[in-house]
C-alpha cells in the first residue's frame, strides 16, 4: 500500500459516508435535491467561476476534467448554476455503489502514470480508494487498481 494511502483512506471514507449530509445545510437531507437545499460553500477555489464544477460532491456533464478533494465546497457559483440547470446532481455513494456493475465495465489498461499504486486514478470512479486527484487523462489507464477496487466495493461509478 502506498505510504500516503493509510492516511487518506479514513478521511475519504468518512467524507463519503457522510456526503449526503455534508452537502446539505444543517446536515439535514434534502427532500427534493434542489439547489436551495445544498450548502455549496464558497468561491475560494483557484478554479471557481470558470463555468465548470470542481467540487467532487457532484456528478454530471458540468464537472471539471480534473478533480481534487481540495476543491470540495470551494466552487459554489459554478456548481449552484449547474445543479440549477439540471447539468449536475449530488453524487450519492450508496446509489452509485448499488448501480455499479464492475463486470460490465471496460477498465482499459495499465498505461497511466500512476497505475498499480493501490488507488484508482480514473475520474469515472469515486470512493474511499479513489486517488485524491483524478482527471480525464487517466480514463482507462489504471485497470488493475480500478478493477480490483471496484470488485471489493471501495470505488463506484461517478455517472451511474
Amino acid at each position: 500500500m502506498p505510504p500516503r494511502l493509510p492516511l487518506v483512506l479514513p478521511l475519504v471514507a468518512a467524507v463519503l459516508a457522510g456526503m449526503p449530509a455534508l452537502a446539505q445545510e444543517g446536515g439535514a437531507p434534502a427532500k427534493d435535491g434542489g439547489p436551495e437545499a445544498v450548502d455549496f460553500g464558497t468561491d475560494s477555489s483557484e478554479w471557481a467561476m470558470d463555468g465548470e464544477c470542481d467540487d467532487r460532491r457532484f456528478a454530471g456533464d458540468g464537472m471539471a476534467t480534473s478533480l481534487s478533494w481540495i476543491n470540495v465546497g470551494r466552487d459554489a457559483t459554478d456548481c449552484r448554476a449547474l445543479v440549477g440547470s439540471g447539468g449536475l446532481r449530488l453524487w450519492n455513494w450508496a446509489e452509485a455503489l448499488a448501480a455499479t456493475q464492475c463486470d460490465a465495465i471496460d477498465f482499459g489498461d495499465d498505461t497511466g502514470e500512476f497505475a498499480d499504486d493501490g488507488e484508482c486514478d480514473d475520474i469515472r470512479f469515486e470512493g474511499p480508494a479513489s486517488a485524491s486527484g483524478v482527471s480525464t487523462a487517466s480514463v482507462g489507464k489504471d485497470a488493475g487498481d480500478c478493477s480490483r477496487l471496484c470488485a471489493f466495493g471501495v470505488i463506484a461509478r461517478r455517472d451511474h
